[in-house]
């Protein structure tokens, strides 16, 4: 579908003020040096794991009901408050460095995940929707995810110098000044709120007349949604089964260039090959979308293989292969999301896409303590190599003969 010149203004602007709120969502300093600050004040790898896993549960609790208040309320409200609120863990890291205030931190970065998870998608299509562009989705989603990695990027050449001059204090007031940033920007974001079907008014006197859908309204909408359709379901369990993993495993990247003999200063240079890989991954997106299943799941497969293989190499050369492990992952990312974004039907468009986030954390919970065991006991290489074994098993389920089929329209 054509995009109306009438509306072509609209959709820009609509897509340079998302990559400007992804761009400075992840331009955080902190990113590529605060494992090794968790690390310097102490912590073992089970403790950052568990650090981890509390990141994770706050993003459990509050996935769904951030989604539904995003769709009963303000999509645009929450991408606001979201780094807000992560801001205010940044700046406990670096102000009282422990692992009580980590945990507080990562609670609050939870939480801001949760508040974005869900409402940022949502928003992006039903207003590409609204101008008669929804095919643009998968191009704008991706390329807000490569303003995501440029961010990251920036946050890797960044760091080292910012570092160097004032340490992890300088460094944490930096992520803290783009994380407002990002608030303001979220600010013009355009939100035109859908017109639901409403709900009855309670019976027994009162308002008569009929009462908008509130927020359990919209969590039993899409809870019903994901278990009426088949399609549904497995896109959300798709967005999980590709993004738990690698999601994961993006975490402990800065410990396993590290362990390459790499020196604290030239290990964002190694996590840059990677923001690179993830770069080319998201502007792959609209070519991506012409992947049948089965090149889907080749495109899994790789990418599993090309992680183990450079994980094991224990040399920074093999963060080359994981360069082009990460950009694969990437775009499957995305073109997970554009899946079940085109199969969701109802109003409750945020709260089905933060089912998908819900159950992507709940995994992530898994990973994480199950990493930290295994990466205690034989390293992080082999860690890397064997967390990567799922992938081959979802590249199966998602052949054409068993039953996941191809999601374009």
């Amino acid at each position: 579908m054509l995009v109306a010149p009438a509306r072509a203004p609209a959709t820009r602007r609509l897509a340079v003020t998302l990559y400007g709120y992804a761009f400075l969502t992840d331009l955080v300093l902190l990113y590529p040096l605060y494992v090794l600050l968790f690390a310097d004040t102490g912590l073992s790898v089970g403790q950052i794991s568990s650090l981890f896993v509390l990141w994770s549960v706050a993003g459990i609790l509050l996935e769904v009901p951030s989604g539904a208040w995003a769709d009963a309320l303000s999509r645009r409200l929450l991408l606001r408050l979201a780094p807000l609120l992560t801001a205010a863990g940044f700046a406990l890291w670096v102000l009282l460095p422990s692992y009580p205030a980590f945990a507080v931190g990562f609670l609050l970065w939870g939480a801001g995940g949760a508040l974005r998870s869900g409402a940022l998608e949502a928003l992006v299509f039903m207003e590409l929707d609204h101008l008669g562009a929804a095919d643009r989705y998968a191009r704008l989603i991706g390329r807000a995810r490569t303003a995501e990695v440029l961010g990251a990027v920036g946050s890797g050449v960044l760091a080292g110098p910012v570092f160097a001059l004032g340490g992890y204090l300088a460094v944490g007031a930096a992520s803290v000044l783009t994380c407002l940033l990002a608030a303001a920007v979220a600010a013009r974001l355009p939100e035109r709120r859908p017109r639901a079907t409403p709900a009855p008014a309670p019976s027994g006197g009162g308002a008569t007349g009929e009462q908008p859908p509130g927020w359990l309204d919209r969590v039993r909408g899409g809870l019903a949604e994901v278990r009426a359709d088949r399609r549904v379901r497995a896109s959300v369990l798709l967005v999980a089964a590709v993004a738990t993993i690698w999601g994961g495993l993006d975490e402990y990247t800065g410990l396993l260039a590290r362990d390459t003999g790499a020196a604290e200063a030239t290990v964002p240079l190694l996590l840059l090959l990677l923001w690179g890989g993830m770069t080319a991954g998201g502007l792959l997106a609209p070519l991506g979308e012409r992947l049948s299943d089965r090149g889907y799941a080749g495109l899994l497969v790789l990418a599993a293989a090309a992680t183990a293989v450079g994980a094991l190499l224990r040399h920074p050369a093999g963060f080359l292969l994981l360069a082009l492990a990460f950009a694969a992952f990437q775009l499957a990312t995305v073109l997970a999301d554009v899946r079940l974004q085109a199969r969701i039907t109802g109003d409750a468009r945020a709260t089905v896409t933060s089912l998908a986030g819900m159950a992507t954390d709940l995994t992530t919970v898994a990973f994480y303590g199950g990493y930290g065991l295994l990466a205690g006991a034989v390293g992080n290489p082999i860690a890397f190599a064997v967390a990567v074994l799922p992938y081959p098993l979802v590249a199966l389920w998602l052949c054409p003969d068993r039953g996941v089929d191809r999601a374009k329209k």
